[in-house]
């Protein structure tokens, strides 16, 4: 009988999976006042079939729901909310963390608590609108510059939502540092425009992202420590600049040395973003010794083309994963995918397109 690398049991840092697919971190917006609820709860529990569930982004900051309706993990509220999911994810013996989204400039006050600021490394607006449940899309506004202390304080922030990650049950934390929300607009030169030890060189922009991972992976344990890179991703108003490759070549290293569970590198180019060249996925592979997941249009052919190659650890899948509850179960007997996948209900607040698509009949 073949084997498959795909349903072949891994690690992820100290942790046993009982296969090799990830389900992939996904906005949803189900999270009614920015607290985690049942329905969230019965989705990850329909999809706990994964090895590894990452959860969509989830803000370790009021100054970081940049979204209508995306989870917290900052107050105790939103910690009992999580309870829900981790331990019916648990149940089924699924192994679940949770993406810590800071969203940074891509926000609007309309969608943000009172006594809160939009923040970023630079008073760059983004182009582009937002979607605010009060009045529809608005166009982005300007950031306010962080100085050092917000700096600090945000990385407080994580800091503390990670141990509430903990105390939610989850087995470890993911740092969202790709398709342009806070950590990745540190890293680039168009929306990083500061001239203190946060800017300029390669290094600098670099910093705040390594020590924000730091003082996680020391709160919380470097085996329950991941981060999400998007080297050439477009998303979110992020224009390509000359020393990507370099970035994500000190990066990868600087990561390497922390000796963090994951880097997850997700490739946009099958939603028609840029493609992230090969070279940069064989450099970072080469640069970062711990697992490596990667994301982007995969086929369960060419999922187990890439682990056995030896490119990646483990295989992120997105959007196969809405309307395929039953992913890992289709995959392994071999069953047709579910093509029926309404794209208006991704964002809206009820079950419809989220807890509704049927597993598959025989």
């Amino acid at each position: 009988m073949e084997t498959f690398e795909l349903f072949t049991p891994k690690k992820w840092g100290s942790i046993d999976l009982k296969n090799s697919i990830v389900m992939a971190p996904m906005t949803r917006c189900r999270a009614i006042g920015n607290v985690p609820n049942e329905l969230m709860a019965k989705y990850y529990q329909q999809r706990s079939g994964a090895g590894l569930i990452i959860t969509e982004g989830t803000s370790p900051s009021p100054n970081g729901l940049g979204y209508a309706r995306i989870p917290g993990v900052f107050n105790a509220e939103q910690v009992e909310g999580w309870k829900k999911t981790t331990s019916i994810v648990h149940k089924n013996g699924g192994k679940i963390i949770v993406q810590l989204m800071h969203s940074g400039r891509i926000s609007h006050p309309l969608n943000m608590p009172k006594g809160t600021h939009i923040f970023a490394p630079s008073q760059v607006k983004a182009a582009g609108q937002m979607w605010t449940d009060a009045n529809g899309l608005q166009d982005f506004v300007v950031p306010n510059e962080m100085t050092v202390q917000d700096i600090l304080h945000a990385k407080t922030e994580y800091i503390s939502a990670a141990e509430n990650a903990l105390f939610a049950g989850f087995d470890g934390v993911e740092l969202h540092a790709a398709n342009g929300y806070l950590l990745e607009e540190f890293l680039s030169p168009v929306s990083n425009i500061r001239t203190d030890e946060y800017g300029g060189s390669i290094e600098n922009r670099c910093k705040f992202v390594i020590e924000v991972v730091a003082a996680v992976a020391q709160a919380i344990g470097k085996e329950k420590t991941g981060i999400r890179l998007s080297p050439y991703g477009v998303a979110s108003d992020m224009p390509h600049y000359p020393e990507i490759d370099a970035t994500y070549d000190y990066l990868s290293k600087e990561l390497n040395k922390l000796d963090i569970a994951h880097i997850h590198l997700v490739d946009h180019s099958a939603m028609g973003a840029p493609e992230v060249p090969l070279e940069i996925k064989k450099l970072i592979r080469h640069n970062f010794k711990n697992t490596l997941i990667t994301c982007g249009g995969y086929t369960k052919e060419s999922a187990e083309s890439a682990l056995e190659s030896g490119l990646t650890d483990l295989v992120a899948f997105g959007r196969p994963f809405i309307n395929n509850p039953d992913l890992v179960e289709r995959f392994q007997n071999n069953w047709p995918l579910s093509e029926d996948l309404n794209m208006d209900l991704f964002y809206t607040a009820d079950e419809k397109g989220y807890t509704d698509y049927p597993v598959y009949k025989i």
